[in-house]
């Protein structure tokens, strides 16, 4: 017995190897600066990006995003998923403890007199009461437990950078459908004003035919580019309405709940005249979905040792102590006692290659989240080049785009003033007309892209969301 004991120590003191690889995170070099030039107003300062939205100075806007937090569907799967994660946690952390259970129970019982032939004074019809107390404790010699037990803790921060991702995607999805449904409200201002203004030259044109001064050609023009420009109206409708649903989607309510507060004319939030844009560094920091991709290669790693494990003897200690006896009366006396306990081995020695095949399974899989977790990275810096370089050159065109208004507005109202003097032709009227209409057009809308390049811009640096122990009303909100 000194022996066995001696035995089990030294297999205890070994205990502290696991088989298996040991995790090092890849080490990816990230560009000292941005490739797209920061000509947008952005800096390289550190970012706070915790509430981004903020920046806009739309208190509706802010609104909905706590509201978003509070009640969007697809963030309460994420936190269920993060509960799940930390359950596992719990189970795969269970099999480096013992297990114990007990059980009583009561039998009566028959001897068969063909296996049993009768003895005088022996009853071949007894009772039988038993109860006892089992446990069992498996040692965790070559880590397959402990490998277990770290894969586990890396699926958990996996999940909780999910759930962030889920966050991040969230708030951005909620900004840019709130601007794409006040830019459909600006392109409706702006298509009734041009109706406006072409039932006027139609009436004009009208007037003058009668007068003997035009002739019907003009009219039939001029009702065709009025009728154009009305039929313009339907398709911004229809955009606004599908912002406005899915807005009251991502808010966890019916896609009619928001009509009422949305169809109030609002502005385009306006992007501020400068931000930061960090560096691509703090990107790679920042991006819940790298550090998934991170967590998710760990875990990977981990595996390979569990399933490296299965190739070694597994060892346990096992006991059983209980009593028995065919009398209640006696039942708990001390001769009634019987016990067991000692060391056990197992080991699977024949399976086929059945083992060996599934530790390269994990190496394939390790491979595959290392592959993963690089192109992650990639997509992420690309993610913020593109936003960087969308958000500038978008303000460079809106520059033109607002000349050009300002330039046709003066050709109108010029080509108005000669068309009612008779020193042009009707032709110059109606190009004016459809020149200003695109042109106010185009402004609106890259007004709404400048504004949604920067949404994307926070998006793909990763704001929206902070580490859990700066929390704040916001972060308490997402634990729900």
């Amino acid at each position: 017995m000194k022996r066995v004991i001696i035995a089990i120590a030294g297999l205890v003191l070994v205990s502290g190897c696991a088989v298996g690889p040991n995790y090092q995170p890849p080490k990816i070099s990230a560009p000292a600066q941005w490739n797209s030039p920061l000509t947008g107003g952005e800096t390289n300062r550190p970012a706070d990006l915790t509430v981004w939205w903020k920046n806009f100075g739309d208190t509706n806007l802010d609104a909905l995003m706590t509201l978003a937090v509070r009640s969007n569907l697809d963030l309460r799967i994420a936190g269920a998923r993060v509960r799940e994660a930390r359950a596992k946690r719990a189970v795969a952390a269970g099999g480096l403890w013992p297990s114990a259970g007990g059980a009583a129970g009561y039998s009566r019982n028959r001897w068969g007199q063909n296996s049993f032939p009768p003895v005088t004074g022996v009853p071949l019809d007894y009772n039988l009461y038993s109860a006892g107390f089992d446990a069992a404790w498996e040692l965790d010699i070559f880590g397959g437990t402990r490998r277990a037990v770290e894969a586990a803790n890396a699926e958990l921060g996996a999940a909780e950078y999910g759930r962030r991702d889920v966050l991040v995607s969230l708030l951005a999805e909620v900004a840019r459908n709130y601007i794409e449904a006040r830019g459909f409200q600006q392109r409706l201002a702006i298509t009734r004003q041009n109706i406006q203004l072409q039932q006027d030259v139609l009436s004009l044109t009208r007037s003058r035919y009668e007068n003997g001064l035009s002739s019907d050609l003009d009219v039939q023009q001029a009702t065709a580019l009025l009728a154009t420009t009305t039929a313009d109206m339907p398709l911004h409708e229809t955009g606004f309405q599908q912002s406005v649903h899915h807005l009251a989607v991502l808010l966890g309510q019916p896609p009619g709940a928001l009509r009422d507060e949305m169809s109030a004319e609002n502005p385009i939030p306006a992007a501020p005249p400068t931000g930061t844009a960090g560096l691509p560094s703090d990107l790679l920091r920042r991006r819940p979905d790298v550090q998934r991709a991170e967590r998710e290669l760990a875990a990977a790693t981990a595996r390979i040792g569990v399933a490296t494990a299965d190739l070694f003897p597994k060892f346990s200690l096992t006991g059983v102590a209980g009593l028995e006896s065919e009398w209640a009366g006696n039942w708990f006396d001390y001769v009634s006692r019987d016990w067991t306990a000692g060391p056990t081995v197992q080991w699977n020695l024949f399976q086929a290659g059945r083992i060996r095949a599934n530790i390269r399974v994990q190496n394939a899989r390790q491979e595959q989240a290392l592959d993963a977790y690089q192109q992650t990275v990639l997509t992420a810096l690309e993610d913020a080049e593109n936003a960087l370089t969308a958000y500038a050159k978008e303000q460079v065109r809106r520059e033109s785009l607002s000349r050009s208004v300002q330039a046709d507005q003066q050709a109108l109202d010029l080509s108005n003033q000669l068309y009612k003097n008779g020193l042009v032709d009707f032709l110059r009227v109606l190009d004016s007309e459809r020149s200003l209409y695109a042109a106010q057009d185009a402004l609106v809308q890259s007004d709404q892209s400048i504004s949604l390049d920067l949404v994307q811009l926070y998006k793909a640096l990763g704001g929206g969301w902070q580490e859990e122990s700066k929390s704040t009303s916001m972060a308490s909100a997402i634990k729900r």
